[in-house]
């Protein structure tokens, strides 16, 4: 591991096709048996050492023909476009899990079990989400369109709350849970429907997650 500081603070919207709440937050195995996902995040404070991060996002098209801890996945980073070469650097560093101690974090985590990894993405990133709300949008021209909305009642058709509390994961302390919609394409194509998704602020470092 290198001898770098980093930190990440923002906010994020994950979107994969299990089932509401994700097995994996529990331990078990996927609801398909394979996992596949999106996920973005907009930084609104970072720096990887001396190069500040601060209102840039990011994000990642995921896949594993199974559950995430047998390996073989393959990943797409995505970078904003705005971002300057030095900045692309840290961010690609800090999402394939370099410069952060062993099982820190969900990057560092994921990198080991990535048997592909394709040329990043630098593009334009439209990003809203409302963690509060359980809403998000997505859109990355000719790469990921992607919404969550709240979960509904079937009978009332009223919004349900759930979260879920991790006090030692390493993705997120808290999230809100809700449902989600993706379509990506590209060298990973994926096609998600109504399925789990995950609206969070996330503060990492390279030692792990601030609680």
């Amino acid at each position: 591991m290198a001898n770098v500081k980093w930190t990440i603070k923002g906010r994020e919207f994950i979107h994969c096709n299990c089932a509401y709440g994700c097995p994996c937050q529990f331990n078990a195995l996927p609801t398909h048996g394979h996992c596949s996902a999106v996920g973005m995040i907009e930084i609104e404070e970072g720096h990887h050492g001396d190069t500040r991060l601060d209102g840039l996002k990011c994000g990642m098209i995921v896949a594993w023909p199974g559950a995430i801890h047998e390996g073989r996945g393959e990943v797409v980073p995505i970078v904003d476009e705005r971002a300057s070469d030095m900045q692309r650097e840290a961010l690609l560093r800090i999402m394939s899990g370099q410069d952060t101690e062993p099982g820190a974090t969900f990057f560092q985590v994921f990198s080991t079990t990535f048997e592909t990894f394709h040329d990043p993405v630098f593009a334009p990133i439209d990003f809203e989400v409302d963690i509060e709300g359980r809403t998000a949008r997505v859109s990355v021209p000719g790469w990921i369109e992607a919404r969550g909305e709240p979960i509904l009642n079937p009978v009332t058709g009223d919004k349900h709350r759930a979260r879920l509390n991790l006090p030692t994961g390493f993705e997120y302390d808290t999230c809100e849970v809700g449902r989600g919609w993706a379509d990506t394409v590209g060298t990973l194509s994926l096609s998600l429907s109504d399925s789990h998704a995950h609206f969070a602020r996330i503060h990492m470092t390279e030692r792990g997650v601030v609680h």
